[in-house]
């Protein structure tokens, strides 16, 4: 196999990755529980948390997994608390009933404090905790479990080198010098040995579980559930079975259920577009497993190149980008042509493209589900070769699309992001 796709393989597996909760207070959570760790688990005199605005703004109204609470405090007292500082995203997958009265004695007690800070990085986190007469400081820059450098009592005992081979972790640059585009990842995805990729399955069962929980039980707005239950505008139609399906997965995943999503770009819900779309367009064709990972790797590496092209984090819902990528995978699955892929892409990205995130929080599910409604008419569109292009920011060709669409949330939302962030503070 060629470098150029050991390299690709080397990415998905970098940033398509399980995910217990929000990724972003979870960043907080991780942070704490790794100075815990330096700290040899001592009890906690003082935790400070302090992290960038659009960290801030994703943590503000999603559930924390198996507390039932919401925020950074809880997140982060559970981090120092019980966390596993070995379990990257999953670091609150063994917390218990008694951990979170703990932690919540540690709020109570005043002893965790959050602070916004200006920062180079959308993603930023800084854990600075005091036990036992030790002061451990953890910093986390450019992905939500990227430490980057290290203190303790002020000495540096880590600092991340720019050039080291961490540094392909950070989102913001993860295709940086890659040779990659939409057309060598449909290629990719269609000729890559399956054993090679095999792995993306397991994106496959982690989110059609949170699915088929978002379902069962009750978890925020209960979006699926509620497309699931109006008999009067809702059926069971594979379009309708899609959108509830995907919206449901996201009603768990905001709602603090305690099951992993398998993430993409650090966001367990972009993870779910790309991936639970894809797995029943594969079962109403009756794809096999090999056929539906070649399209879950579609899916999954399209839309993390798109997303390579603006910030991680960003006034930009992520989710249509997302969902043009699902689009494309769907398009395969179909029995599309490349180009066909191409139009679908552009059909997603003409019409959500304009949606913004204004934080992490329940009203997801709905974002999730729009977007999904999009990728599903334009894979409709596409098969009949209609497609959106040279309107507005569409382009005809693919790559300067997506280049455009980088460049209106790069350099056009930073005002809107700054207002969102602004109004959800007051």
């Amino acid at each position: 196999m060629s470098e150029q796709w050991n390299k690709y393989i080397e990415i998905i597996k970098s940033v398509v990755k399980p995910a217990l909760g929000c990724t972003e207070p979870i960043s907080a959570a991780y942070a704490a529980a790794v100075a815990s760790a330096r700290l040899d688990n001592q009890p906690l005199e003082s935790l400070e948390i302090s992290v960038s605005d659009n960290l801030y703004k994703n943590s503000m109204g999603v559930f924390v997994p198996r507390t039932g609470k919401i925020g950074l405090h809880i997140a982060a007292a559970c981090g120092y608390v019980a966390g596993d500082a070995n379990a990257d995203l999953q670091v609150l997958a063994n917390i218990t009933p008694k951990d979170v009265d703990k932690a919540q004695h540690l709020i109570d007690q005043e002893l965790i404090t959050v602070n916004r800070v200006e920062a180079d990085d959308f993603i930023f986190c800084r854990a600075v905790a005091t036990a036992a007469g030790n002061t451990s400081e953890i910093i986390i820059s450019g992905g939500h479990t990227r430490i980057v450098e290290e203190r303790m009592n002020g000495e540096i005992t880590f600092a991340m080198q720019v050039d080291s081979e961490a540094s392909c972790a950070g989102t913001a640059s993860i295709c940086e010098g890659v040779d990659i585009s939409m057309k060598q990842i449909y290629d990719f995805a269609v000729n890559v040995p399956f054993s090679d990729i095999s792995f993306m399955l397991e994106a496959k069962n982690l989110n059609m579980a949170l699915s088929q929980e978002g379902m069962v039980n009750q978890y925020g707005l209960q979006v699926g559930r509620s497309m699931d239950s109006d008999e009067l505008m809702c059926g069971t139609s594979l379009t309708e079975n899609i959108v509830k399906y995907t919206s449901a997965a996201s009603d768990a995943r905001m709602g603090g259920a305690s099951l992993p999503a398998m993430s993409n770009y650090g966001s367990g819900n972009q993870g779910i577009a790309a991936t639970v779309p894809v797995v029943f367009m594969a079962e109403h064709k009756n794809a096999d497993d090999e056929k539906t990972c070649r399209a879950l790797v579609m899916s999954h590496l399209g839309a993390i190149y798109m997303k390579s092209f603006y910030p991680p984090l960003s006034a930009f819902c992520g989710n249509t980008v997302t969902s043009s990528a699902t689009a494309m995978a769907m398009v395969y699955l179909a029995g599309g042509t490349y180009e066909q892929c191409c139009y679908a892409i552009q059909n997603v990205l003409s019409d959500t493209s304009g949606m913004v995130c204004d934080g992490a929080k329940a009203t997801c599910a709905m974002k999730v589900g729009s977007s999904t409604t999009a990728a599903v008419k334009s894979v409709m569109m596409a098969m009949r070769n209609h497609a959106a292009a040279n309107q507005g920011v569409i382009s005809d060709n693919i790559e300067t699309t997506i280049r455009n669409v980088g460049r209106m949330i790069s350099l056009g939302m930073n005002v809107t992001d700054n207002q969102i962030i602004e109004i959800m503070s007051a």
